[in-house]
């Protein structure tokens, strides 16, 4: 999947932009105090996707 959509999805469900890391932005669910990394890359494979989202405590990208 595109990064550009996933952040989409990510915005969508109440996560927001934490810090830019090196290689990374880190991201945090705001109402259940969780937070994930998202890596820098054009595409995002959709098993990493998933788990992203399972980390933030949010649906999964369908």
């Amino acid at each position: 999947m595109k990064r550009k959509e996933f952040i989409r999805h990510l915005n969508k469900h109440g996560c927001r932009l934490l810090r830019e890391g090196a290689k990374h932005s880190w991201w945090n669910n705001i109402r259940l105090n969780k937070r994930s990394a998202v890596p820098r890359h054009a595409e995002i494979n959709d098993i990493l996707a998933r788990k992203i989202c399972r980390d933030l405590g949010i649906p999964s990208v369908k």
